[in-house]
């Protein structure tokens, strides 16, 4: 059922703008500036680089990938639940991480535990805020999701400072306990609509107990057992157990059962046989979404992109205490400055797409290809300063990713958005994950960041070139004749959960 008209687009709609801005910047905060613990972690553990960089690879691929499984989750069970959930997995992430004996335990309680919870934030977030607003739905999702750039902002300078007072394990257990307050901001999320779970266990409840309550009671539910005061005691304890126990999943073979064994496989058979429809036409839908040019363009261009461009926000601190710019994290560190570029560019990108004579398409292949020489000019900047103007640059660039929704809508149309936007989010996962680990690879290789930025800068400038070029008319007519076809917007909040 569509919420009321004057509860969307203000009032609590803002509350909740509020609480989702602080729940991402709480629980990005730390894995967006990672940057900051890598080298730290370096120096406890005496790992290879390419072992250490799979944390902070996977803490940001793993959301990345399992973005389905965390949808589907805020779908069942409703916005509120799952960020108290998150919250608990954020922070007790953190907190494990905290007595980390080597890099194999990080990896699982700060890459996996954590990225999983990051996931799940996201997608609770981003769907509260769409179901209260429509209007004023790209303004919204575009305040909440620049939580993110700002936590990196606050948490790199936090962390850096905190380790210098508590060591590493005080600022990893003190970031986990403000980690907590995401269930606080869980507080303020009020559902607009019942989740899906809710709704199937409400008609499970229901149509299981209505003619329980009222038919006749058997002769041999009115025998007083021993110790019992009251003729209907151990009816009304049957009634009420009923009405928790049972599973919406389990209520139709629970039912049919009474009418014989038969009608019950029929039912099981039913419902197997719709699952199946469902996830046929599910998959025909991802086929026919994977044979277009353009969309598989635009999916390895998001791979390569991630692929070299995530990796600077974990070695980038590294890198200029390895040059000899810098002998420690500074007071603003590299980090800082790129996550603040990264908020402007997205806002700026957000403007610069919505000119009607301006290709959503060939501005995401300029500004990879603008990121891409800011990653070959990495290895040739001898000064502090240097750094901070090509962090600068290549934060700026990589806001590039509030136009994924929109590109993709172009490509697509709006009814395929989400089963698209699934996909580019695997691949960007993907890539992420495997970037800095081959950075690192490549450094413990020939003890030089040298060519490992100029394999990630040779990676983006290759997307760019086939994200372009897939992209011509004379390429690609099925685009030509209409860049910008006019999209309707619904209050489907499925299909524009990922807007941002």
């Amino acid at each position: 059922m569509a919420p009321p008209a004057g509860v969307l687009d203000g009032g609590w709609g803002w509350v909740i703008v509020a609480a989702s801005f602080t729940a991402q910047l709480l629980a990005y905060g730390s894995p967006q500036s990672v940057g900051v613990l890598y080298p730290e972690w370096l120096h406890a553990f005496q790992e290879s680089k390419g072992m250490t960089a799979w944390v902070g690879s996977l803490v940001a691929g793993v959301g990345l990938i399992a973005s389905p499984i965390c949808s589907a989750c805020v779908d069942n069970f409703g916005a509120r639940p799952v960020t108290i959930f998150s919250g608990v997995m954020v922070a007790g992430g953190l907190m494990l991480s905290a007595f980390a004996p080597n890099v194999q335990f990080l990896i699982f309680s700060y890459g996996i535990v954590v990225g999983l919870g990051c996931g799940l934030v996201y997608a609770a977030t981003l769907t509260i805020t769409c179901q209260y607003f429509d209007k004023r739905r790209g303004l919204a999702l575009g305040i909440v999701t620049t939580g993110t750039s700002v936590g990196a902002f606050i948490y790199a300078s936090a962390q850096n400072e905190l380790i210098v007072l508590f060591g590493l394990g005080g600022c990893l257990l003190m970031i986990g306990a403000v980690a907590l307050n995401i269930m606080a901001c869980a507080g303020f999320m009020r559902p607009l609509n019942m989740p899906g779970y809710y709704l199937r266990q409400k008609a499970a409840l229901e149509r299981n107990t209505e003619g329980q309550l009222f038919e006749k009671p058997p002769s041999d539910d009115l025998k007083i057992t021993a110790g019992s005061t009251s003729p209907t005691a151990e009816k009304s304890l049957t009634v009420k157990e009923s009405l928790i126990a049972i599973d919406a999943k389990d209520l139709p073979v629970q039912t049919e059962k009474k009418k014989g064994s038969l009608l019950a496989g029929l039912t099981i058979m039913r419902v197997i046989k719709k699952k199946q429809q469902a996830y046929c036409k599910y998959m025909h839908c991802m086929y026919e979404i994977l044979q277009d040019q353009s969309m598989v363009a635009f999916c390895i261009g998001i791979f390569l992109f991630s692929l070299g461009a995530f990796p600077p926000v974990l070695f980038i601190e590294d890198v200029a205490q390895s040059g000899g710019l810098v002998e420690e994290v500074s007071v603003i560190p590299l980090v800082s400055i790129g996550a603040i570029a990264t908020c402007v560019g997205k806002l700026a990108l957000g403007v610069l797409v919505d000119i009607r004579w301006i290709n959503g398409i060939h501005l995401y292949a300029f500004t990879m290809f603008a990121g891409g020489v800011a990653l070959l000019l990495i290895p040739t900047t001898k000064t502090y300063l240097g750094l901070q103007i090509l962090a600068a640059v290549l934060g700026f660039f990589s806001g590039n990713w509030s136009l994924t929704s929109y590109i993709t809508t172009t490509i697509v149309g709006l009814d395929k958005l989400t089963q698209a936007h699934g996909i580019l989010m695997f691949f960007g996962g993907f890539g992420i994950m495997l970037g800095p680990p081959v950075v690192g690879w490549f450094f413990d290789w020939t003890q030089s960041y040298d060519l490992a930025f100029y394999f990630s800068g040779g990676c983006v400038e290759l997307g760019a070139v086939i994200l372009f070029l897939l992209n011509l008319p004379c390429c690609n007519r099925k685009h030509s004749k209409n860049d910008r076809p006019d999209v309707r917007y619904v209050s489907n909040c499925d299909k524009v959960a990922s807007v941002a």
